[in-house]
């Protein structure tokens, strides 16, 4: 294989494309690469290297608004607008753990493609709602644009919906607008210790119900309880819910929510900078890092009702020594199972199919991603609307062919 294009700009990367498109090739789309392990092990005839697409091209603080290129790192746009005290209210997780590296290398473009949202989802929505619009080069060679730089702005058909988690198989973005938020003032969060995984979806339940506005709601069994870098409980369980806002608000609410679920045990309060380091954690999935569990241990992403959550889990434990992380309430489950030659497909996606729920195998090796289904399997009808779309901005199939299916 040749090694990898390297484009510079919009129009380069439409180069790119229609000499894949006369020399018949095929094209893997990457950023940094943090996300490269993820999704089927489909084999490529070229590269098309994204970091060198790099930079922010507009940033309009007070109209909470940032355009940059798809190669942008996020701790670059992160620092830039913390400057403002502003953020990324969706959160996007940082991959490098759970493979086994150290330093971050997500970039915005990575975020959006795959639509990644960290527990901040369960209040401010997932990265596909805070996207505004883009510039992109189909597989056709054409270089095309959605949406603009304001909330209402979509006419037509809203692709930027369409390419957020589309894993690169549509389209390739060159630059990205999306909308930033407020930094809060400070934040703290309340743990429960030693709920079991029932009683603490209740919990959770009662309080994204209630008043008490919580920006993260996550429940860790003991065993990855265990792995946290902080040690709350040893090796009890920790139920935690994140506050975050000005200080008399905080105060306010921790009240209400203390009296709310004072019935479940006692109470105690994780400080700012506690806190954050907690949620750091829940966002990276850092007790299943490839450090901690082996690089080829399966694990899973879940996504359910969050009150079916503990019904999942049960299922999937009965049949396996699986270890389990509940965020977003519930709705989303963190799965580590035993390695094996399905990454223990059958035992998740039963319960998960009768929940109501979709499943993904984030991490296992080559050898499993290529013989076991990685994104949740489609029926007949979405399937065939799944190839429909693929076929209207891809027809010769040469952006990331079977990175999600087969075929596709």
């Amino acid at each position: 294989m040749a090694g990898p294009l390297k484009p510079q700009d919009t129009r380069s990367v439409e180069a790119a494309i229609q000499n894949a498109l006369a020399d018949d090739k095929t094209l893997e789309i990457v950023g940094h690469g943090s996300k490269r392990a993820i999704g089927r092990a489909a084999q490529w005839d070229l590269t098309l290297d994204l970091s060198e697409l790099s930079g922010v091209t507009l940033y309009e603080p007070a109209e909470l608004v940032l355009s940059a290129r798809a190669g942008t790192p996020l701790a670059e746009i992160g620092a830039l607008v913390a400057g403002e005290n502003q953020q990324l209210a969706f959160e996007p997780m940082d991959c490098a753990s759970i493979f086994g590296g150290s330093a971050p290398h997500g970039t915005i473009g990575g975020a959006l493609a795959t639509n990644l949202s960290g527990p901040r989802r369960l209040k401010a929505g997932a990265a596909r709602d805070h996207f505004l619009g883009f510039t992109a080069v189909s597989g056709r060679g054409e270089t095309f644009k959605s949406g603009g730089r304001v909330v209402k702005n979509v006419t037509g058909y809203d692709l930027s919906k369409l390419l957020a988690g589309s894993w690169g198989t549509l389209a390739v973005m060159t630059e990205i607008t999306i909308k930033v938020s407020p930094r809060p003032e400070t934040e703290e969060s309340l743990v429960v210790i030693g709920l079991d995984d029932a009683t603490a979806a209740q919990a959770m339940a009662l309080a994204t119900g209630s008043t008490g506005e919580i920006s993260g709601a996550a429940h860790v069994p003991p065993a990855a309880a265990a792995r946290l870098p902080l040690r709350i409980a040893g090796a009890s369980a920790v139920t935690a819910l994140r506050l975050e806002g000005v200080r008399p608000s905080i105060a306010h609410r921790r009240e209400l929510l203390t009296k709310l679920l004072q019935v479940y045990g006692d109470i105690a309060s994780l400080g700012e900078a506690q806190s954050h380091a907690f949620w750091r954690a829940i966002r990276d999935v850092t007790p299943f890092a490839a450090t901690a569990t082996g690089v080829d241990a399966p694990l899973w992403r879940i996504s359910t009702a969050p009150a079916k959550g503990p019904e999942v889990v049960a299922r999937i434990a009965a049949m396996s020594n699986a270890e389990v992380l509940y965020d977003w309430a519930g709705g989303l489950v963190w799965a580590l199972l035993p390695p094996s030659d399905d990454a223990g497909a059958m035992l998740v996606r039963d319960p998960v199919a009768a929940a109501g729920g979709h499943a993904t195998l984030v991490r296992a090796p080559a050898s499993v991603r290529a013989a076991v289904a990685v994104f949740e399997p489609q029926d007949q009808v979405l399937a065939a609307l799944t190839k429909r779309v693929k076929e209207g901005f891809d027809p010769k199939g040469i952006l990331n062919p079977g990175r999600m299916y087969a075929g596709v």
